[in-house]
């Protein structure tokens, strides 16, 4: 049994709903589709208990009627395993990760400035990586971001 299968394996023994939603993509690389409602418990299941240890990235997509948030992590054996979970649109907050790892900071403000993702618990600093000047209703890796018109830059 491949160290992928292993892992897949025990995920699903834990959490049997998961039988239909993780995925081995290719030698070393895991996706794991999580129910919002069930993505703490499978978050702090695979950092402590299965050694996912490695925040490698925090990724954020617009896909269309949702927000997916990607949690790439990795063990010390270079498995990595890609946690992903949907927020809506009309109300996207996720919860910090910055309590088991401090350097996911940038990545929850990259998500907050660029998507328009609420942060539960993030503490307060500064913007990342817009400007502070910049709109707060503005996130430009929405689809649906227009831009600033031209008067808006020049008035």
């Amino acid at each position: 049994m491949t160290r992928e299968e292993q892992v897949k394996l025990q995920i699903i023994e834990k959490f049997p709903f998961l039988k239909d939603a993780v995925f081995i993509r290719r030698e070393r690389r895991i996706f794991l589709d999580a129910p919002f409602e069930e993505w703490a418990d499978i978050f702090e299941y695979a950092v402590k208990n299965m050694q996912f240890n490695i925040l490698s990235a925090i990724t954020g997509l617009d896909e269309e009627n949702d927000l997916e948030v990607i949690y790439h992590l990795s063990n010390r054996d270079g498995v990595m395993c890609n946690l992903r979970i949907r927020v809506s649109k009309e109300n996207p907050v996720i919860n910090s990760v910055t309590s088991y790892f401090p350097a996911a900071d940038i990545y929850e403000r990259e998500l907050m400035d660029l998507l328009g993702i609420k942060v539960a618990g993030l503490s307060e600093g500064h913007r990342y990586p817009l400007a502070d000047n910049w709109p707060r209703d503005e996130f430009p890796l929405r689809k649906n971001w227009k831009g600033r018109k031209k008067e808006d830059e020049n008035g």
